[in-house]
């Protein structure tokens, strides 16, 4: 019975052979005019009418958050992160391709060691902000992190005494905001230095 099988399929396969081969080259062709047959007759039976191309906004053109939204990829590839990213990222995409760095990504001053009179100065949009300490100089002891809040801007390091101090440079105070109508508000424990020197706080 396989052997029946196997003459069959043979008898068809030698029917069908062309006397002449093709080379590669033809049938790369003949496959590529296939391909192009398809996309021509997929875009003629797209019944949605052609969206004006959305323009890449630079940087320094940004004023609105539709500004940020991307123009997409081209249909069937892949698209890169500037063409896909949107909000945050895209702002930070298009200020690193004008040289700006949107989010301060410096390292922190590590060329000498805050005092609670010259503390190093930590950039923050947010209500709270975490800092590692290294130490001074630098690498001297495995990272501490330290936490600055706007009602605490001052962090100690307790490992080298390193003090680091948060500057607060977002929005204002949203006058909408139910922060201090909350009676069930989070307390912050009492430290040793509310006893001993509350300066320190």
């Amino acid at each position: 019975m396989f052997l029946q099988r196997s003459a069959i399929a043979l008898s068809r396969r030698s029917v069908g052979t062309p006397v002449v081969q093709r080379t590669v080259v033809q049938r790369q062709r003949s496959i590529l005019s296939w391909f192009r047959r398809d996309e021509k007759s997929a875009k003629a039976a797209d019944p949605t009418p052609e969206k004006p191309v959305k323009r890449m906004v630079p940087f320094h053109e940004v004023r609105t958050e539709e500004d940020l939204l991307p123009p997409g990829a081209e249909p069937g590839t892949i698209p890169t992160d500037l063409e896909q990213a949107t909000g945050l990222e895209r702002l930070e995409i298009l200020g690193k391709m004008e040289g700006v760095d949107v989010f301060d990504m410096r390292p922190l001053d590590a060329s000498r060691m805050g005092t609670l009179d010259n503390p190093i100065m930590v950039n923050s949009f947010g209500d709270e902000q975490y800092a590692g300490c290294t130490g001074f100089p630098a690498d001297s002891h495995w990272v501490v992190w330290l936490v600055m809040s706007r009602e605490r801007p001052v962090g100690r390091c307790p490992q080298c005494g390193n003090v680091l101090k948060m500057n607060y440079v977002g929005p204002p105070d949203d006058p909408h905001a139910h922060d201090e109508h909350d009676e069930h508000k989070w307390v912050e424990p009492k430290t040793f230095a509310d006893y001993v020197r509350p300066e320190y706080r």
